[in-house]
């Protein structure tokens, strides 16, 4: 499994283990307990919960989907805390961008991990930062 060095590089991880179906390495990229709220407003808590839980998503619900992921703000709060605000999507086909999401991640000895995930429906009337 790759490691992410950068916050840029969780994000892409992140996009790469999506699109492949790969639950195992989706679920590496947190930390052991990590929480990660989906727009629905349901809650996993857990690297080992977020990983069960994304298997289901990935060979059932969501099998066959892509992600989009775009960092729209990312704020240091030290050397090793980074929040992200990013802008998502999934589909088949032509995806669009319908959610945010905000990523917490920390740094454990040089490599990155995402602590938080929280998942929110976008409005229509959406505001994108920038």
């Amino acid at each position: 499994m790759s490691e992410a060095t950068t916050t840029a590089q969780v994000l892409e991880l992140y996009r790469e283990a999506w699109d492949s179906g790969d639950a195992s390495a989706f679920g590496n990229l947190f930390t052991e307990d990590a929480t990660y709220v989906i727009f629905t407003g349901h809650a996993l808590c857990g690297r080992k919960q977020i990983q069960n839980d994304h298997h289901e998503v990935f060979t059932r619900w969501q099998k066959g989907t892509r992600l989009l992921v775009e960092a729209l703000q990312t704020t240091m709060l030290d050397d090793n805390t980074a929040v992200i605000l990013t802008q998502g999507g999934i589909g088949t086909e032509s995806i669009e961008f319908d959610k945010f999401q905000t990523f917490t991640l920390v740094r454990r000895e040089e490599r990155w991990f995402i602590a938080a995930f929280q998942n929110t429906e976008m409005s229509a009337h959406a505001d994108i930062p920038r």
